[in-house]
């Protein structure tokens, strides 16, 4: 399989890039405009070729990026007003005195008006050919979106039996009864299509390339899971018969209990895995590179009885492995995929990925178990592997440095050769000089921040994804600084 596939043009040569979350741009208005290109920029004035994000569907009420309403829609709080008021679908006095939710609906009316469609025919021929080239998810995502705002935001599995069922004769009369939100959610999409590929061009000229990230499982209460209920393990009310963790291990001693409904992996092979090659086909359609998190389950999933959901009470289920990913690059021949390989992972995984030439992750924190055969180390790093100072589940590297017992703080002085009064900054020097292809470093320790600073503490769920730069992080990172050391390092 080597030998069929061809490595992603992201790995090209030699790059670095950084690990923000659009949420984490500042401004309140919305991520994909000013805010965006002025990171842009920063990038490219520091070096770095690659902005990495988070998953960026819509999320529930807990914020997470990972547990998404859908797998294909974009996030609509990324939609920046100030962009629309360029459009000529709001104005200035729109933008600061409505509610995001009303500035929006504004828009849609203007947008969707027989007056503003005769003075935009371009936009007008985008708006028709998007939602032809994206009617597979779009029409399902919108019903879905608009049943659930009808019902005070209560998961689909809590809707009235005939709309939970789809019966076709309740979804056509929901539909009649609530066009105007269904439009609404379509061209909230729509915005987010456009800002969205606009940025992408933007980076793209800067010579800045975006890497986005696909949680292998989908949250319950998703649109995903309600249009296609036959892919997944649910029993006739909708709930799941088995869910998604982890087994006990050394960093969980009572494993993890994820709560997502599995795949029916018979069922999904049956159509050739189509509904998972279409939902890598929309991210392909905004990212340049791709991770799958927790790759491991396509070899093998923690399966979790949902009776009992303990996640001692789970076994290993084997996944579709290589049936599944060659059938991905049958259809998607040019799909840049990362596996990402964190946690333990047996000799089994690792083989899967090798045997379809996957780029793994290495990441500087976890290198420090005092064994000298630990793949995180510097020295064994491989080529055509990424590198992280630390990832957003992570704390930041100097939170993680503070908070080491002395003796693996000695270790870690001994090996990089450092003191602390220099971390982050010779850590993020040791990454950029690894042997591997990509380096990527999150945002927090390009500013050298503490633990205030953490994106994500896994276990918990309060003050996560919502750290911002600060509005001075252009000057604050000394990006003249990072590019010597980008270029010193061939990056």
């Amino acid at each position: 399989m080597s030998g069929v596939l061809r490595p992603a043009p992201v790995f090209s040569r030699r790059r670095a890039g950084v690990l923000l979350h659009p949420t984490s741009l500042p401004g309140d208005k919305g991520k994909l405009g000013q805010q965006a290109r002025r990171f842009v920029d920063f990038l490219a004035q520091a070096g770095m070729t690659v902005w990495q994000t988070l998953p960026t569907g819509p999320t529930h009420a807990d914020l997470s990026p990972y547990q998404s309403l859908s797998a294909h829609a974009g996030n609509p709080e990324f939609i920046d007003l100030a962009e629309l008021v360029s459009l000529g679908l709001l104005n200035a006095d729109e933008l600061t005195c409505e509610t995001r939710k009303r500035a929006l609906e504004i828009a849609a009316s203007r947008f969707l008006s027989e007056s503003w469609q005769s003075t935009m025919p371009d936009k007008q021929d985008a708006w028709r050919q998007f939602l032809s080239d994206h009617k597979a998810w779009l029409d399902d995502f919108a019903l879905f979106v608009a049943i659930r705002d009808a019902h005070g935001g209560v998961p689909w599995y809590e809707w009235p039996m005939p709309l939970r069922h789809r019966e076709p004769r309740a979804l056509e009369a929901f539909r009649g009864q609530h066009q105007g939100a269904i439009a609404q959610v379509c061209f909230e999409q729509f915005a987010f299509h456009l800002q969205w590929q606009a940025i992408r061009h933007y980076a793209r000229d800067r010579g800045v390339l975006l890497f986005g990230d696909i949680p292998i499982f989908v949250a319950h209460d998703s649109a995903d899971v309600w249009a296609h209920p036959d892919m997944f393990k649910l029993d006739a009310q909708g709930q799941p018969l088995v869910v998604a963790g982890v087994p006990p291990d050394y960093f969980s001693p009572d494993g993890q209990h994820w709560g997502n409904p599995l795949y029916d992996w018979h069922a999904m092979a049956a159509e050739g895995y189509r509904w998972w090659i279409d939902r890598l086909a929309s991210q392909q359609e905004k990212f340049d590179l791709l991770r799958i998190d927790h790759f491991r389950g396509l070899q093998a999933f923690w399966e979790i009885p949902a009776a009992d959901a303990r996640p001692v009470n789970g076994h290993w289920v084997a996944g579709p492995a290589d049936a599944f990913l060659s059938a991905c690059f049958e259809q998607l021949p040019d799909l840049p995929l990362v596996a990402e390989n964190l946690g333990i992972i047996g000799a089994d995984v690792e083989a899967l990925r090798q045997r379809f030439s996957l780029p793994g992750m290495t990441v500087m924190q976890f290198g420090f178990d005092g064994s000298p055969s630990n793949p995180h180390l510097l020295h064994n790093h491989k080529e055509h592997d990424l590198v992280y100072t630390g990832t957003h589940d992570n704390d930041t590297t100097l939170g993680w440095y503070q908070s080491l017992d002395e003796g693996t703080r000695n270790h870690v002085n001994q090996y990089l050769r450092v003191t602390g009064d220099q971390i982050p900054e010779q850590i993020i020097q040791a990454a950029l000089g690894s042997v591997s292809g990509l380096v990527i470093i999150p945002a927090q320790d390009l500013l050298g921040l503490d633990s205030s600073a953490r994106f994500n503490t896994p276990g918990t769920v309060t003050n996560n994804w919502i750290w911002q730069l600060p509005e001075n992080y252009p000057a604050a990172a000394r990006p003249d600084d990072l590019r010597a050391q980008v270029n010193l390092y061939g990056r």
